[in-house]
């Protein structure tokens, strides 16, 4: 019997998103993604001086505020020409980097790991039974038996007061649940472990951005950030050793714990290699920019169609016209209307809402519908370690290597790399990216530091704006994947702004050919085992890392609901 399923909004998510799925013989036969509010981000630009466009952007949303600043500056710079110092690109780079690590520990262990995790099931665990089952997995300091029996205890205290606190309303005790006790107690040890650990990547963001969220020192030409070696108002030695030791910590964390607990799930859930692949073309962008011109990159990016390695195609800069011209999205299921109803391109896509209610096979996102050359595409850590890998990008291969030997050890059966299209794949994946990009910060804040030794200590280039029209694309590999902002500049005001979005790749409705979108094909013929608690939906959804929009909060006050599943 065919049953419709609606959990509006997903929650452990940022902004408001909406998931249906047709369910029959317990698997999902149809779904539909749905971002259930609209950024209007662009209008507000319009007329606008170009320089003020980085500051606004970044409040689209609380969570992916640094990645839409860097986006925007690069537009405006590509579209001006305008070469950044090399001490700019660095600090620019150490930023985004630090973010990244950041939001991919707190995606995995606060977000998402409570799918897989069963924390009431840690109450029977035996502390020291996991603590020695920690210690051979990793040398991890915390893994010891002191650690583990003060989260046993404070978990019983959780409990014991009658509310789980921070793990309240999770599927506890839910048959898709697999984790024995002592791995459940290690990942609830990590869980809050982790809370203090992503603050050491956010003080790095605070001391190079001025703040965090919403960082302060972007400039279209550089940074803000002067510098000296004899001054304690400025960027100095001093406040650069301590960022040092906090990508160590950093370092250590990652490549210890976040690599080894998310091979140690995936062991546990290899069935989940079978669901949640969707999309398999790949796109990423290159980043990391290691020249004044934006034309050499530490990352690779590029495109994969159809999951297979072999026929990568690189994305090589700014003015990559395979990147350029690639780029179109539909409203035809979208709550926005166009001029010709045809797809368009960024420079001349238009923001016009058109709201019609949900309607199954008409509008019914908030989202729009990209496409790249003419095919959905995938993006986030999976496309980006795919496109590293095939490009032979030698760290990406060495974590990503001895990522799947752990997690091949651990299940006693080989896994390879094509076990990561899938669900389970994307979290490996975001965490061999991650072991990778804490490698990265390390040689960053090493180049920067090298080049200040030199002697140099520019940061910024003045911009100036000619007359008439010109347009720019910056792009950026974003944690959730491959982000770009689109400006045309008249007389030096804004004429046109769109900002295509990873999660507009991924959560975006069906396409001009009625095509699904990655969220809602890798959605199609998951298990349910519980259609009233569906979570088999929300792993593969939390999967993506989903981003719809800024800081969005419902509640219900007759009922004091803030998440309503329906099952029809």
């Amino acid at each position: 019997m065919s049953k419709r399923i609606t959990i509006d909004p997903i929650t452990r998510i940022e902004g408001h998103l909406r998931i249906d799925c047709d369910v029959d013989g317990g698997r999902v036969k149809k779904a539909w993604s749905s971002g259930q509010m609209w950024r209007g981000v662009e209008l507000i630009l319009l007329g606008r001086d170009p320089r003020d466009a980085w500051a606004i952007t970044q409040r689209i949303c609380g969570v992916c505020t640094t990645v839409h600043a860097i986006a925007s500056v690069r537009a405006v710079e590509n579209a001006l020409k305008l070469e950044v110092p090399l001490n700019a690109q660095y600090i620019r780079n150490l930023i985004t980097l630090a973010h990244a690590v950041h939001d991919h520990i707190v995606h995995f262990y606060h977000l998402s790991a409570l799918d897989w995790v069963d924390v009431t099931s840690a109450l029977k665990a035996d502390p020291d039974k996991t603590a020695s089952l920690a210690e051979g997995l990793s040398s991890w300091s915390l893994n010891n038996k002191h650690e583990m029996r003060k989260t046993h205890e404070r978990l019983k205290g959780f409990v014991g007061g009658g509310q789980l606190g921070i793990f309240t309303n999770g599927y506890w005790g839910h048959p898709a649940m697999k984790l024995p006790p002592e791995v459940n107690l290690l990942a609830v040890a990590h869980y809050l472990q982790a809370l203090e650990v992503q603050r050491k990547a956010n003080k790095i963001v605070s001391i190079l951005g001025s703040k965090t969220p919403h960082i302060q020192n972007l400039a279209v030409g550089g940074v803000a950030n002067p510098i000296a070696t004899d001054s304690q108002s400025v960027l100095t030695v001093e406040r650069l050793m301590a960022i040092k030791g906090w990508i160590d910590e950093l370092s250590d964390f990652v490549k210890n714990v976040y690599l080894v607990d998310v091979a140690a799930v995936g062991a546990f859930y290899a069935d989940w290699t079978k669901y949640g692949a969707g999309v398999t073309n790949y796109l990423s962008v290159p980043d990391l920019p290691l020249d004044t011109k934006g034309t050499q990159f530490l990352m690779p990016g590029g495109y994969i169609e159809g999951g297979d390695v072999s026929k990568f195609k690189p994305i090589k800069s700014f003015e990559d016209d395979f990147w350029g011209k690639g780029v179109e999205e539909s409203v035809k299921h979208s709550w926005y209307d166009y001029s010709n109803q045809k797809p368009l391109h960024p420079y001349q896509g238009e923001t016009k809402p058109n709201y019609t209610d949900f309607q199954d096979a008409g509008k019914y996102s908030w989202l729009k519908s990209p496409t790249f050359h003419g095919k959905p595409a995938q993006v986030g850590p999976l496309a980006n370690v795919l496109c590293m890998f095939a490009a032979g990008h030698e760290p990406t291969r060495k974590y990503a290597t001895a990522a799947l030997d752990l997690v091949s050890t651990l299940a006693k059966t080989k896994v390879g790399i094509d076990a990561l299209h899938s669900t389970i794949g994307r979290h490996a994946a975001r965490a061999v990216r991650c072991a990778v990009m804490v490698d990265m910060l390390t040689d960053q804040w090493s180049a920067l530091v090298g080049n200040i030794a030199k002697g140099d200590t520019k940061t910024f280039n003045a911009p100036t704006f000619p007359k008439g029209e010109v347009m720019g694309v910056g792009f950026h590999e974003a944690p959730r994947g491959a982000l770009s902002h689109w400006v045309v500049i008249d007389n030096g005001k804004i004429k046109n702004y769109q900002c295509v979005v990873p999660s507009t790749w991924n959560a975006c409705p069906r396409n001009e050919k009625d095509e699904p979108g990655p969220y809602e094909a890798s959605l199609l013929d998951n298990p349910i085992a519980d259609p009233e608690k569906p979570l088999e939906v929300l792993r593969t959804v939390h999967s993506f890392d989903p981003c719809i929009a800024c800081a969005i909060h419902l509640t219900d006050k007759e009922n004091d609901t803030s998440v309503s599943v329906k099952v029809v």
